[in-house]
């Protein structure tokens, strides 16, 4: 299936409430679960993001859909990257001109 790294920021919100992240953190991987998805990583993180997913999911679709529900519970936004396995990406490679 293919893999999918995606990056959290706290909205406004989400900090104000920082308390409840650990129980959101479960839900948001229930909502993973409900659509398909398999999470393979979740990480609290400082820096530029406050926390990093890697999941896998059947289809983008799945993987939109998600984010989104996600998302839209307000306590969170997300940038969501396609990752490629060495694998993947050197039969990617072979297509070029």
């Amino acid at each position: 299936m293919p893999i999918y790294v995606t990056l959290f920021k706290w909205t406004d919100s989400g900090v104000k409430n920082i308390k409840e992240a650990p129980a959101r953190m479960a839900e948001g991987r229930k909502t993973v679960e409900q659509f398909g998805g398999k999470v393979l990583g979740l990480w609290a993180t400082l820096g530029d993001y406050d926390l990093l997913s890697v999941t896998e999911w059947p289809n983008e679709e799945a993987a939109t859909t998600t984010s989104l529900a996600i998302s839209s519970r307000g306590n969170v936004r997300t940038t969501t990257l396609r990752g490629y396995t060495e694998a993947e990406f050197a039969e990617v490679t072979k297509k070029l001109p």
